[in-house]
């Protein structure tokens, strides 16, 4: 009887986890710009995919140029692809699609230009430091009528992907209560660069620390998996446990989301022993969790035991960020919901509201 329960449990994942495949589109490669040096996230960028033949580089714009140098020695990078300018650099090299690797206050600016000039962005997370600057985003973005998309490292894991889609096939009933954590040690403690260890720590260039840092990522993931809804309340708390290393931003988050009938608790922390990025959604009738990027633990009602589960193959477009962009921008591919603007605007508007509350120790309402 257990096996054959075992069986049931991979047959249906099968179904549910199976996706088209996707051909590659064969056309000229994105021509795309780098905007910020400061982010620690470029360097993964410049050693995965400084190479690939369906993106071509144009121009890299950092005020820094010392930055520029550092790369360019480590990565053989032309010297002719540095710009002091940003404006100047979007006005000689035209490109398609900006890359965006500063800090999060940033954002704001460096759409409102791209915005000016008709090109797309794909940022690192989080949108914005503040719903604000989120929503002026998002109506430079109407006004141009650009696209404006936000990465995650998650959106890329075929586990989260699966997850979305057994709850949205009913595979573990309706949505009660979801648990997200992401972290690790802290950034000092991982050895992030020097420059982007300064803007991390500082509440104004990155809104917070780790409620902002990790905090997106669960926000996000849920707002998703309400496909867009909002939460009814925000409320959160937020410490200092390591003062002498974050003396000026929290390290330790927790933030819980009502929803009419769910309630979703993102852990965000520097404090962890081990870097993680995990979810666990309970429906009303079963539960799925994430284990790591590719594999999940499933229980469906009359199992004894929960079932370890690989996660199927995604689209190509949904495998990695620079796919995803080329599609969206070559292809006319519309943004799902993990990297949408929509998605992300209510991100923000959760954060902000995260650290209100956690300032003044009590919950937030939304507007609906």
């Amino acid at each position: 009887m257990k096996l054959a329960f075992r069986c049931s449990v991979l047959l249906l994942a099968s179904a549910l986890f199976a996706v088209p495949v996707l051909r590659a589109t064969e056309s000229e490669p994105l021509r795309v710009v780098i905007v910020g040096l400061v982010h620690g996230h470029v360097q993964g960028f410049f050693s995965n995919s400084i190479h690939r033949p369906e993106m071509h580089i144009a121009g890299i714009s950092d005020p820094d140029r010392s930055l520029f140098d550092r790369y360019a020695a480590e990565f053989g990078l032309d010297s002719a692809l540095y710009h002091a300018d940003l404006e100047e650099m979007l006005r000689t090299t035209k490109p398609q699609a900006v890359l965006v690797y500063s800090s999060t206050f940033d954002h704001r600016k460096i759409v409102e230009l791209c915005a000016k000039h008709h090109i797309a962005v794909m940022m690192e997370k989080p949108l914005a430091v503040s719903l604000q600057d989120a929503q002026a985003i998002e109506r430079a973005a109407r006004e141009a009528r650009i696209q404006v998309l936000v990465n995650y490292e998650t959106s890329w894991y075929r586990s989260n992907r699966a997850v979305f889609e057994l709850v949205h096939a009913g595979a573990i009933g309706d949505v009660r209560k979801v648990v997200v954590h992401d972290g690790h040690e802290g950034p000092k403690e991982i050895g992030v660069s020097p420059e982007f260890l300064k803007w991390l720590t500082n509440p104004t260039l990155n809104g917070g620390g780790a409620l902002f840092d990790f905090g997106c990522y669960g926000a996000d993931l849920m707002t998703w998996l309400m496909n867009g809804q909002k939460p009814l309340s925000v409320t959160a708390v937020t410490q200092q446990i390591k003062l002498e290393i974050y003396p000026h931003v929290d390290d330790e988050a927790t933030i819980i989301l009502t929803y009419p009938k769910a309630q979703a608790i993102l852990q965000a922390s520097w404090n962890w022993p081990f870097s993680r990025k995990d979810m666990e959604v309970y429906g009303r009738t079963g539960y799925v969790i994430t284990v790591g990027p590719d594999d999940l633990k499933v229980r469906r009602p009359g199992e004894k035991e929960e079932q370890i589960v690989a996660a199927q193959k995604v689209p190509p477009t949904s495998g990695d960020s620079l796919t995803y962009l080329r599609a969206i921008v070559l292809d006319g591919l519309k943004p799902d919901g993990l990297s949408s603007l929509e998605t992300n605007v209510i991100v923000t508007e959760i954060l902000d509201a995260a650290r209100q509350s956690a300032a003044t120790g009590k919950t937030v309402t939304l507007k609906p």
